[in-house]
């Protein structure tokens, strides 16, 4: 029972070695390949994961393999924090998603969405006109409303109306129903006398395929929409790696117990 600790702690700790090789392989990959400043962006993240993963897996598998106290304590204080981290993250993810949904719309296959429907910490970060455009520019590069305007080029009003859009091509690639313009394509639309201005969101369309609504609240709501579903995919994953730390960190506890009783007997 002495040494079953001490070798699962190694075990999963060379396991985790292992798995930080690709990730900051690819970090590095993305700093030296990356096209666009969206890909970019992640680099550094992805790179500070791979080099975290690194020294705390070596710390945990030198202390548990090598019976070395300061490290294994070492190690046992870092997943302390990480726990306490992903605990506290997971609880913030599902206050902050709690609220905001899309509005069904009539006889339309797709919703629309509203920037004030979300929470204010939320709204907050996409009206920041600093984060938005590096946003916005991350959604000009991904090709969001172009691959939308390919894949729906030959509907008519009747069959556009009918699908089921995503929220971001929902609040970004096309206007609000509300400003009633007339459809030529899905992203092309005629303002006509009868128009409906009262939605700002309505001045901001532009058929140009690098407007579009991009400025819209709707798209800042849409991509909120995304964030909210994917939050909440992240915090479910999150409770599974809580449970999963919490076993390791027992395990490493009696490891470092282990080292302990050892290296009082060696006096």
């Amino acid at each position: 029972m002495v040494r079953f600790s001490n070798n699962v702690i190694g075990l999963l700790n060379f396991l985790t070695f292992l798995l930080s090789i690709p990730i900051l392989v690819a970090g590095v990959w993305l700093s030296k390949q990356g096209s666009s400043e969206c890909e970019r962006w992640l680099e550094k993240p992805v790179i500070a994961l791979g080099v975290f993963l690194m020294i705390v897996s070596l710390a945990g598998l030198i202390g548990a393999c090598c019976r070395v106290s300061w490290l294994l304590w070492v190690y046992l204080l870092v997943m302390f924090l990480l726990i306490v981290v992903l605990f506290a993250f997971t609880i913030f993810a599902f206050v902050v998603t709690n609220k905001g949904a899309g509005e069904v719309v009539s006889n339309r296959g797709y919703k629309e969405y509203r920037l004030g429907d979300y929470s204010n910490w939320l709204q907050k970060r996409v009206n920041n006109a600093k984060t938005w455009n590096k946003i916005k520019s991350c959604l000009q590069s991904g090709k969001v409303c172009s691959e939308f305007q390919s894949k729906f080029l030959n509907d008519t009003v009747t069959e556009f109306y009918a699908e089921n859009l995503s929220a971001l091509q929902s609040g970004c690639c096309k206007p609000a129903d509300e400003c009633n313009f007339t459809y030529q394509n899905p992203t092309t639309w005629t303002k006509t006398a009868n128009a409906t201005l009262n939605n700002p969101d309505c001045d901001a369309w532009n058929n140009d395929p690098n407007v579009l609504c991009f400025a819209c609240q709707s798209c800042k709501a849409g991509l909120l929409q995304n964030i909210k579903t994917d939050w909440k995919k992240v915090a479910i994953v999150n409770i599974i790696v809580l449970v999963f730390l919490i076993i390791v960190y027992s395990i490493g506890c009696c490891a470092f117990r282990n080292n302990r009783k050892e290296n009082w007997k060696g006096y």
